[in-house]
């Protein structure tokens, strides 16, 4: 069967084929380009990962970390969606730390919030490169993890309680509710980074107050009654504890032998009032660990920790538990009970 010859396409037919060629192209070009960008936009980011070291159990210090925790959502920071935290905690087993810290260092987190100076030298030990923020820190100079508060240099930044008037208010507060106070025990250990720094403030203070000071070292939990023994023996009028994540975990102790023994005490955590001890005076520990989610925002953004000064404490804080003075037969006066920022009655 002969074919029909075909009829040669019209110049205006040519052009409109023409056009519905490029359109589709467009077409194509224009759904490749929504989809990329709808795969781009499905992709999910890059969460961060950082993590929290410390020293003692969670139980005593939630109040810490619900600090942090909210010093990262003020800024942004919802945990579990665009932020994930890896915690750790010595359990004031202070031995199991440096196995904590490798742990971390291994997971390869992008920063490490530290609870104390024992943490820190931990982590410090660990890695060299991850950074470091301390929550809080007695004397990070002294203790050897900057080289100055001004110019941290290494991987370590955060905040630190180094406040010379720390220990003479202490003491001032103790003689406003002691007024024959001449002699102070001092409970601390002497391992622990930073002790011998806020030992020597202490001495300073006393000197002015003329009050003479019982240094007791306690090397482990199981020496607190020898130390109270030691303490009553001294004749000593108060007790100064100074801080201490191993002490800490014993704090319902201590304070319990402190209202045995009918001596007035001053504590550097505020934990020891809330489980029973007396008296609190020191940097706002809840402030400083709002603070440190800072550190870590800037961090995440690509600040470098040596850039970052250490800051000092500008808010301190006054808690005084009545019910621990009345079991020593002690009255606050009413002008040291009226700067109190916390009553535990």
């Amino acid at each position: 069967m002969n074919q029909l010859p075909s009829k040669p396409l019209s110049e205006n037919r040519k052009s409109k084929i023409e056009n519905l060629k490029w359109v589709g192209l467009f077409a194509i070009v224009v759904v490749l380009t929504v989809c990329g960008a709808r795969a781009e936009a499905q992709q999910p980011k890059k969460v961060p990962r950082i993590a929290f070291l410390g020293g003692a159990s969670p139980a005593p210090i939630s109040y810490r970390i619900e600090a942090f925790r909210q010093g990262l959502r003020e800024l942004g920071y919802v945990e579990g969606k665009n932020i994930f935290i890896e915690y750790r905690y010595a359990e004031g087993k202070l031995d199991r730390l440096p196995a904590l810290a490798a742990e971390l260092v291994g997971l390869k987190v992008a920063v490490i919030v530290t609870g104390g100076p024992t943490p820190t030298r931990a982590a410090k030990e660990a890695t060299s490169t991850i950074p470091i923020v301390m929550a809080l820190d007695n004397d990070p100079v002294g203790n050897g993890f900057v080289a100055s508060l001004a110019r941290p240099v290494g991987n370590i930044t955060g905040l630190a309680t180094l406040s010379p008037e720390i220990s003479g208010k202490q003491l001032e507060l103790l003689k406003e509710i002691v007024p024959r106070l001449s002699r102070v025990a001092v409970v601390g250990t002497s391992s622990n980074p930073g002790n011998a720094q806020m030992l020597r403030e202490t001495e300073l203070a006393a000197g002015a107050f003329a009050v003479q000071l019982q240094y007791l070292d306690v090397g482990s939990p199981k020496n607190i009654e020898t130390v109270f023994r030691a303490a009553s023996k001294g004749r000593a009028d108060a007790v100064l504890v100074l801080p201490n994540p191993v002490l800490l975990s014993q704090r319902a102790q201590l304070a319990d032998l402190a209202a045995k023994n009918r001596l007035p005490a001053m504590y550097g955590q505020p934990e020891y009032a809330d489980a029973g001890g007396l008296m609190f005076y020191g940097a706002s520990i809840t402030e400083m660990f709002r603070r440190a989610a800072t550190y870590v925002d800037k961090i995440l953004k690509s600040a470098k920790p040596a850039e970052l000064p250490v800051e000092q404490p500008t808010k301190f804080e006054l808690v005084i538990n009545l019910k621990a003075a009345k079991q020593i037969g002690l009255t606050i006066p009413p002008n040291v009970l009226a700067r109190a920022d916390r009553v535990i009655r």
